[in-house]
This record gives C-alpha cells, sequence and structure tokens, in this order.
C-alpha cells in the first residue's frame, strides 16, 4: 500500500478552519498513519472535527483535537471582544486572572489496587491529583490508564469542590443490563432475529441524531429552563435521546450466567438471554464538559501538570450551575438506556426480571470518614456495601454483575471494566482485521460494526482485572456477550 499523503485543499473541504491545524493534521496523519488508506485517514479527521474532546486521551491524536479546540476557543473570543464595550471587555479580561492555587508537596495517600497492571502515566496522574489542596481521599483501580486530568480508573474525594475533568467528558457514561426469564439457547437458534432487532432499534455515532424523536420527562427537565447554557443544549439532546456514541460504546446481546441461588438479582441459578448497553450523555455531556472545563481554568489557576484539574466551588454561582448540569446530565444518559432497553424489550416481547445499573463518570457527594465529600469516579465503579454495577470486558471477554464490599481504602469503589492496553491509535496501527475476526470466531461473536480501535486485543485481561479487586466486590453474576453492535 501507498505511503498516505494528504492535500490541505482535502481538509479544508470537510471543514478544518484555514489556520496552522491544517498543516499539523496532514502532518501528524502522515507520519502516524501513514499505511492507513486515504478514506479512512479523512474519516479519522472527520471524527476528531466533529468531537474533538473525544481524542484528547489519544496519544497519537491529541495535538489536532487541542489545535482545535484552541481554534474554537480563539474564534469564541474574538466574536465576544467584537460584541463587548470597553468596561465590559477590560471586566472579562480581568476575570481571567483567577486565582493561583499551589500543590501540595507530599499529597495525600493513596490505595492502588493491581499496581502491576498499571501504567506509569496513570500512576503519574494520580499523584499530582493527589497533591490538589482540595484533595481529601483517593485509589486508582486495577483497569486504569493514562487519561486527561484524572486518569482513568482514578477515583478522587474533594472538599466541596468538583473538577470537570474528574468527571470526564462523557458525563454519566453507564451500563445497563436487562435480564430476561428466556432460555440462552433462543440467541443462537433465533441468531437472525436478535442480529435484525438489535440493527433497526439502536443508533450510533458522533453526532448521530434520530429522524423521529423520543419522548421522555427527562427533556422537561427545569435545569434546562434554569441554565441558559444549558437551555442551548435541549434540541440536540431530544434529537439524540435513545442514541449511542462512537468508541467504546455498545448494545449487545449476550448470555447472564447466575451461578449460585443465594444472589442479590433475587433470581434462580440458571443461564438467562440478557441486553448489555454502555454509553452516556451524547453531545450534551460533552458540551457541558468542555463549557464549565474552560470556566474552571479560568477561575482556578494551577501550575501545568495540574491545569487539567481545575476545580468550581460548590459554593460558587459556575459550581453550582455545573452539577445542576451533570446530574442533568447523568439522568439523561440513564433516559438513553431506558429507551435502547425498551425498544428492544417491546421487539423481544418480553418483560425484563431483573435490571442492573451504574454510572462510572460521574460525582457522588457521600460520606467518607464521618465527613461529606465529592467523590469523583472517573471510569470506575461506584461498589459500597451492598451496591450492584457491571464491570464489562471487551467484545469477546466476559463482563461481571458485582456486589460492592464497601471499602473505605478503595473511597467504595471498583473498576468499570477491563481498561484499555493500547490506545486507539496504537490499536488500528499493530491490529490487522483478520486477527479480530479469528477472536470473534474463537469465542462465537457476532459483530456488528465496530473497528480496530476496539478490537479485544487492545484491552487488558478482564479476569486479571477481577482478581485484582476480589476484596472490593463480590461476583453475582457473568454476562458473556453473543451479538455486539457498535459504531461503524
Amino acid at each position: 500500500m501507498a505511503k498516505l499523503k494528504l492535500k490541505g485543499k482535502e481538509l479544508r473541504a470537510i471543514g478544518y478552519p484555514e489556520s496552522p491545524v491544517i498543516s499539523l493534521a496532514m502532518t501528524t496523519m502522515e507520519k502516524n498513519f501513514k499505511h492507513t488508506s486515504h478514506e479512512d485517514a479523512l474519516d479519522i479527521l472527520k471524527a476528531i472535527l466533529v468531537n474533538p474532546t473525544a481524542f484528547l486521551e489519544d496519544e497519537l491524536l491529541e495535538p489536532i483535537a487541542k489545535s482545535l479546540l484552541e481554534e474554537k476557543r480563539k474564534s469564541e473570543l474574538r466574536e465576544k471582544y467584537a460584541t463587548l464595550s470597553d468596561v465590559d471587555l477590560k471586566a472579562y479580561l480581568n476575570s481571567l486572572t483567577g486565582s493561583l492555587f499551589e500543590l501540595n508537596p507530599k499529597g495525600i495517600a493513596f490505595n492502588t489496587y493491581g499496581m502491576e497492571h498499571i501504567e506509569g502515566g496513570a500512576l503519574n496522574q494520580m499523584h499530582i491529583a493527589a497533591k490538589l489542596p482540595i484533595a481529601v481521599a483517593g485509589a486508582l483501580m486495577p483497569d486504569a490508564h493514562q487519561g486527561y486530568g484524572l486518569p482513568i480508573g482514578g477515583v478522587l474525594a474533594t472538599d466541596n469542590a468538583v473538577i470537570p475533568y474528574g468527571v470526564g467528558v462523557d458525563i454519566g457514561c453507564r451500563m445497563c443490563l436487562s435480564v430476561f426469564n428466556v432460555d440462552a439457547g433462543e440467541l443462537k437458534n433465533r441468531d437472525k432475529f436478535f442480529e435484525r432487532e438489535l440493527s433497526e432499534h439502536t443508533l450510533f455515532g458522533g453526532g448521530r441524531e434520530f429522524k423521529q424523536m423520543a419522548s421522555h420527562e427527562v427533556l422537561d427537565h427545569k435545569v434546562f429552563d434554569e441554565i441558559p447554557f444549558v437551555k442551548g443544549l435541549q434540541a440536540k439532546a431530544a434529537r439524540q435521546l435513545g442514541s449511542s456514541g462512537s468508541g467504546n460504546h455498545f448494545v449487545e446481546w449476550g448470555v447472564v450466567d447466575i451461578a449460585s441461588a443465594q444472589n442479590a438479582l433475587n433470581i434462580p441459578p440458571g443461564k438467562y438471554v440478557a441486553l448489555l448497553s454502555h454509553s452516556g450523555s451524547r453531545g450534551m455531556g460533552a458540551s457541558i464538559a468542555g463549557h464549565y472545563t474552560r470556566i474552571a481554568m479560568e477561575k482556578t489557576k494551577l501550575p501545568g501538570e495540574a491545569k487539567h484539574l481545575a476545580w468550581l466551588d460548590l459554593n460558587s454561582q459556575e459550581g453550582i450551575e455545573y452539577w445542576l448540569a451533570m446530574n442533568l446530565a447523568g439522568d439523561y444518559a440513564s433516559a438513553c438506556h431506558q429507551i435502547i432497553h425498551k425498544k428492544l424489550a417491546k421487539a423481544f416481547g418480553e418483560k425484563p426480571i431483573a435490571r442492573v445499573e451504574n454510572h462510572h463518570n460521574f460525582a457522588w457527594k457521600e460520606m467518607w470518614n464521618e465527613r461529606e465529600v465529592i467523590v469523583h469516579r472517573k471510569g470506575a465503579t461506584p461498589a459500597g456495601k451492598g451496591v450492584l454495577g457491571i464491570i464489562p470486558g471487551s467484545m469477546t471477554a466476559p463482563g461481571f454483575i458485582v456486589e460492592g464490599l464497601g471499602v473505605e481504602g478503595a473511597v467504595n469503589s471498583a473498576s468499570h471494566g477491563a481498561g484499555r492496553k493500547m490506545s486507539r491509535s496504537k490499536a488500528m496501527q499493530s491490529i490487522t482485521h483478520e486477527a479480530m475476526k479469528s477472536e470473534l470466531k474463537t469465542h462465537g461473536v457476532k459483530l456488528i460494526g465496530g473497528g480496530l480501535d476496539e478490537a479485544p486485543h487492545a484491552y487488558k485481561d478482564i479476569h486479571a482485572v477481577m482478581n485484582a479487586q476480589t476484596e472490593l466486590v463480590n461476583i453475582v453474576g457473568v454476562f458473556h456477550p453473543k451479538i455486539v453492535k457498535m459504531d461503524g
């Protein structure tokens, strides 16, 4: 295959602004994706343009994403300056100075689970977070890997402050499992039916919207009317309600295996047909994250290595707004899952006998060591005593229904999945389609959509991750994916 060669006019044609980002994007793609097809390279660039924040944690594509966000920021400032009076402009510029906060050199102590599975970059990010003056407690989960601000798999409790990038870009990213009282053999006997209904009743991809909108009470939430910025997101949220994003989001049919007669789901032992979904708050959540992160970074000045951990005081107007908007985004993410499961249950003609769901990109007000704190779980599952959750593996590896044991040293948390061992770009470079097809065939999994960036090889061993957190959760049941739908 000939080496990749892009032209500036091609990037302009797909919407890239006339700026140095064009040269940067061409250089980055031609260097790191030299054997990628011309069409695939442009598709990657389009995806970054649509949602640059989704690529801020990609080690190869981050420079393009950051440059696009900076161009957007400059454009917003130019527009704002053009409409401000001299007095208002001066006040605005003064507000950007913010307050300078120093890091605590020692930092708080935090527990790390599965140290042997965690890369140095994630550990370093957690050590930086532990030095924040607002930090109270922390923990690092065995699926942890380097992220943006707080590492993926990082848990941080703070004193009356919320960190937008401690929650993450996909606010309220969530798991939801429905278990049906139907023999698992139905998935094999009626595989074409399950494939068809999965394709007909789901929608995936950044920016994708339904032509016929679903209805749900979340769209009438009072926060839409209370915060002007959030109000501007309402129409798009309505069009995306019930859809899923790109990346590692999925909806899949599989088999749940319940081994014990005494289980938290209160269903008899056996193998059941089940539906599992993973997605978050779509474009609304990403917009909220970006907007309030910029405000936090303006208000809370931190040293360079910690700048993305800027926080909002929950007594401030901006902090109150973000908290309300974050909770709305979480409710919206839950509503998306409700609609997906309702559609597919209706098509299946069955009602679930059990359901389990949980956020894993969120912040909660919780009691820790007899004081109220704000617990950020960026890629971590709530695991308070008796709390049910779902920890997925990959498109071929099993997921686990778990019951939390309420370990204070883990800030009542567990992993949110297997965790990546390869970045998306590295996976696309090093994994072949043949290898992924072979892995799918070995495990008897049918994949609809999906890409090499989500190949099973890109993830850690879920069994090793679960073995590293036996003191944090008990396993209630095991989910085996069989028919998987993803973006692509």
